[in-house]
């Protein structure tokens, strides 16, 4: 990718005072050691080299890394207060029938106490049914196996706040 075609959102994330970028990572990704990764490969000559390091960084994440990264999401059914990226990000719930959510509710309480931590999923798209039905399809897994799911499914997130970083548009 040539700089004249980079998107502004790049541009300005390159050049971005070195606080403000580990800032910006970190409402990506509340993991600091994928912050700091990301932080220090600057500049990227494109997007696709962005995620290309965001994809490096998750696969070295250790598990006190990942823990940290799920401590940043809400359960699904229940957005942050106040937070428009975990609302847009769950908006297959918005809609949901209280039946829906109170079984959600459930499931995400098994699910934290068998993994210890809440069920993440790249919720980007998805309906309210499909979440519950990955939520019910995953309780079985192993730890294990659960871990390097939700590692894949946190690069997919990642992917997804870094792309509106890097698409942003110039505040007025």
């Amino acid at each position: 990718m040539t700089t004249t075609s980079m998107p502004p959102g790049l541009v300005r994330f390159n050049v971005l005072e070195e606080h403000a970028a580990f800032v910006a990572l970190l409402d990506a990704c509340a993991s600091t050691a994928w912050a700091r990764r990301l932080l220090a490969a600057r500049p990227y000559a494109g997007s696709e080299d962005l995620y290309a390091a965001s994809d490096s960084a998750m696969a070295e994440l250790t598990a006190d890394d990942l823990a940290e990264a799920m401590a940043g999401h809400p359960p699904i059914g229940r957005p942050k207060p106040g937070d428009p990226t975990s609302a847009r990000e769950q908006r297959g719930m918005a809609g949901a029938s209280e039946d829906l959510r109170a079984e959600m509710l459930d499931l995400n309480l098994a699910y934290q106490e068998r993994f210890g931590h809440v069920f993440l999923i790249c919720a980007t798209g998805r309906t309210g049914e499909q979440m519950r039905d990955a939520v019910r399809e995953r309780i079985g897994n192993s730890p294990e196996r659960e871990r390097e799911i939700v590692r894949t499914e946190l690069g997919k997130i990642n992917r997804i706040r870094l792309a509106r970083i890097v698409e942003e548009e110039a505040r007025a």
